[in-house]
């Protein structure tokens, strides 16, 4: 293999890329990226075997077609401490060559057929939607997702489908977040039972894939595995077993105190609310008086704080406890300039809306 690459392209496709790679694995090979020639571009390709990636470059100069499989971490690195505008990977053996206008290095690459192979998109789309409606739907749940838990239907996002709404909920089981978003087409029973579990770390790869927010996304279910193809990239995934939780039974509906709050004020508030908050004290604690709500927290060896803000509110008196962490992850990620809080009493969870189709719901804390 001898290709001269455009040194910008092909950093943009390793930064990609390479976050699939394992940091740790038991099969040293999976800590390399495969790089392979076709007709008029090159694939590089990673796997973890359970998520995979192509990406295509296209800005490239095939002298010679081929293919290697090098060290992930060494290839990043040689490309991202570049300064030359081109960049020539040529293989010989077991060795490959990196070169540029004053540089030139020689890594040792492994058996080229002893890399699992990844899966590419074969076959029609089960359904499709932009880019940017996607990745708003994902940066409204991902967070709230479990990071680690037993179990595993936790650790990743729930995807139903029906007509041509896309709805995502993800949960730690002490908050959980809903967003729904539209599909341009859709195959009917597309998706089994209307419901499958994507992992976390995939949903947040899909975030991380550039283009404009009309690009095409196209999506495909094989066996147990999810297929999504947007532009030059093509990410392949094991989707997630296990029961999701019924959501549904959870979200409250007989709520009447619906208070409308500005989200970089709240936002704002809830930030300096918590600045002297700590592992004992738990959370925060919002009080609800006549067109005013606090913001507090106490502890025992610091001092207090109090943010207040003026409100459209005329019900009771009421205080509830919130983990400040919990608020302030939904509240950077509404784009809205308001929200709607919903609350019923202080060991009922509270509601976040913005517009129709997102929902959040959060576990209040005992202070």
């Amino acid at each position: 293999m001898k290709v001269k690459f455009n040194r910008a392209a092909l950093q943009e496709a390793l930064g990609l890329v390479t976050s699939v790679v394992p940091s740790r694995t038991p099969k040293p090979i999976l800590q390399c990226v495969q790089i392979k020639t076709e007709v008029d571009a090159v694939t590089v390709c990673a796997t973890d075997l359970e998520v995979g990636i192509n990406y295509q470059v296209t800005q490239v100069e095939i002298e010679e077609q081929g293919e290697i499989v090098v060290p992930a971490d060494k290839l990043s690195s040689i490309v991202r401490e570049s300064v030359d505008e081109v960049i020539a990977i040529e293989e010989s053996e077991a060795t490959v060559e990196i070169k540029g206008a004053d540089s030139h290095f020689t890594i040792y690459g492994h058996d080229a057929d002893q890399y699992p192979s990844v899966p590419g998109f074969e076959g029609d789309a089960h359904f499709t939607i932009s880019l940017g409606k996607l990745q708003e739907g994902i940066e409204l749940t991902v967070f709230a997702a479990a990071k680690e838990s037993t179990r595993y239907a936790l650790n990743g996002i729930l995807w139903e489908v029906e007509g041509k709404k896309l709805t995502l909920v993800a949960t730690d089981g002490r908050r959980l977040a809903r967003c729904a978003v539209n599909l341009d087409t859709v195959e009917k029973d597309s998706i089994p039972d209307g419901r499958i579990i994507v992992p976390a770390k995939t949903m947040n790869l899909l975030d991380r894939v550039g283009g404009s927010a009309d690009t095409k996304v196209s999506v495909r279910f094989v066996d147990n595995q999810i297929v999504i193809s947007c532009g030059q990239v093509i990410i392949s995934s094991n989707l997630v077993e296990g029961n999701f939780p019924k959501y549904e039974d959870i979200i409250p509906k007989d709520y009447t105190n619906s208070i409308g709050l500005n989200t970089d004020a709240a936002l704002s508030a809830v930030r300096r609310a918590a600045l002297l908050s700590n592992e004992d004290s738990k959370g925060i604690k919002l009080a609800l008086s006549d067109n005013k709500m606090t913001f507090s927290s106490r502890a025992p060896e610091t001092g207090d704080a109090q943010v207040e803000m003026t409100i459209d509110y005329s019900g009771g008196e009421m205080e509830i406890g919130f983990n400040p962490a919990f608020l302030i992850d939904v509240l950077k990620v509404i784009k809205a300039d308001d929200f709607k809080l919903e609350l019923g009493d202080s060991e009922r969870p509270g509601v976040i809306r913005s517009g129709d189709q997102f929902l959040y719901i959060v576990m209040p804390v005992n202070l």
